[in-house]
């Protein structure tokens, strides 16, 4: 097993799981436990957003990485691995980090459009190992 799969798969687990922790906390802290809430810049809306957007991403990246992993990538494949791992973190900084959800910021864009390349190009080195 590649390490730097196996390390990219665990940080977005990691990512992943925080995200769900997170955001229970925030909903019991301020008594939404259900639901969205009606301002979307309020860190609950945030976490959410973030919490929902690493679930649609992250188990398929994961398979892919642990998939490519035990199959010997090439080199540019483990640093593609590397590439969507940190796009996958950067999206979620600017999603919480950025006042407003409402406005681009290029963090965000960075981190989305970085996941699509990335992940085509795993897709890409999946058919071709």
């Amino acid at each position: 097993m590649n390490i730097i799969a196996l390390a990219c798969t665990t940080v977005l687990g990691l990512l992943l799981f925080s995200l769900g922790l997170a955001t229970s906390v925030q909903r019991s802290r301020i008594g939404v436990l259900s639901g969205y809430p009606s301002e979307p810049d309020q860190l609950l809306a945030r976490l959410i957003r973030a919490h929902g957007n690493t679930t649609e991403y992250a188990p398929f990246l994961a398979v892919l990485f642990l998939y490519l992993g035990t199959q010997h990538p090439p080199g540019w494949a483990v640093w593609c691995m590397a590439g969507a791992t940190a796009c996958r973190v950067l999206l979620v900084v600017a999603l919480l980090a950025w006042p407003s959800m409402s406005r681009p910021n290029p963090a965000r864009a960075v981190g989305a459009l970085g996941t699509y390349a990335f992940g085509t190009a795993l897709c890409v080195a999946a058919l071709t190992v």
